[in-house]
């Protein structure tokens, strides 16, 4: 048994599967990762089982990288290949969007008009890649039903990144925002999606911080260690730097 690195403890590999700890979104996740694989989508993870404790789903093999971006993860051609897989897995959602009841538990709101189900940390280390190339998409703890804008500004917020602290930030404004240009393309975002990417980044921190604070203060461990460790003043300050350099972002991404 392995203990596989990441946000959470407790998770570990046995051979080709991955046990991990169990919540009351977990049947809701299965249920979406089946439908996706129903759907042909298959660069995901394949539920095989579920208790009250644990969930059991198949190991997709690739490389995990995480912040700072350094070596493949970094590449154009891997910032490509994410965008493509994210509206591959966007397209195949669209369908089971029409089938959920209301009753479903998911660990982020559901938000209007609930287009797609997004992935809701579509972020680096949540990527498998073989080489340049993006084969699998890790960790759909924090999928929710949502418009695609709203998982789209925060996989390019990820992805540019758009981000101020030292361990995390990358490159200067102008390539950050020609990272953020490759993506929008290669997912196939429209002129108007484009035109409210940086007020969405913007909205979707700010709903973040104000999650991971109303967890927090309802006792919630995970997010408790979140901000002590300064995770939302992070967030914060990204917020700024995205709105003190919105009329640049825009310029350059419509060039």
């Amino acid at each position: 048994m392995e203990k596989l690195p990441g946000g959470r403890d407790g998770i570990y590999r046995v051979r080709n599967q991955v046990i991990r700890p169990a919540n009351k979104t977990t049947q809701t996740i299965h249920g979406l990762l089946n439908h996706l694989h129903l759907q042909g989508f298959h660069q995901c993870p394949i539920p095989i089982a579920l208790d009250h404790e644990r969930e059991t789903v198949s190991f997709v093999e690739g490389q995990v990288y995480n912040y700072p971006l350094q070596g493949n993860i970094a590449s154009k051609q891997t910032l490509k290949s994410a965008a493509k897989l994210l509206r591959q897995m966007h397209d195949a959602s669209a369908s089971y969007v029409d089938s959920l009841k209301g009753n479903e538990n998911w660990m982020l709101p559901v938000r209007k008009p609930t287009e797609v189900i997004c992935h809701g940390d579509y972020a680096p280390y949540n990527l498998v890649l073989d080489g340049e190339e993006a084969v699998g998409i890790i960790d759909f703890d924090t999928a929710h039903p949502a418009p695609r804008m709203w998982d789209l500004a925060y996989a390019v917020y990820c992805w540019a990144p758009f981000k101020t602290h030292e361990f995390d930030k990358m490159g200067t404004l102008d390539e950050q925002i020609a990272r953020a240009v490759i993506f929008c393309k290669a997912y196939g975002m429209t002129k108007e999606e484009i035109s409210g990417l940086p007020d969405v980044m913007i909205e979707r921190l700010e709903a973040l911080v104000s999650f991971m604070r109303k967890e927090a203060e309802e006792g919630n461990e995970a997010f408790q260690q979140n901000l002590e460790d300064g995770h939302d003043l992070a967030y914060e300050e990204d917020i700024q730097y995205i709105l003190q350099n919105k009329k640049d972002i825009l310029t350059m991404l419509f060039k």
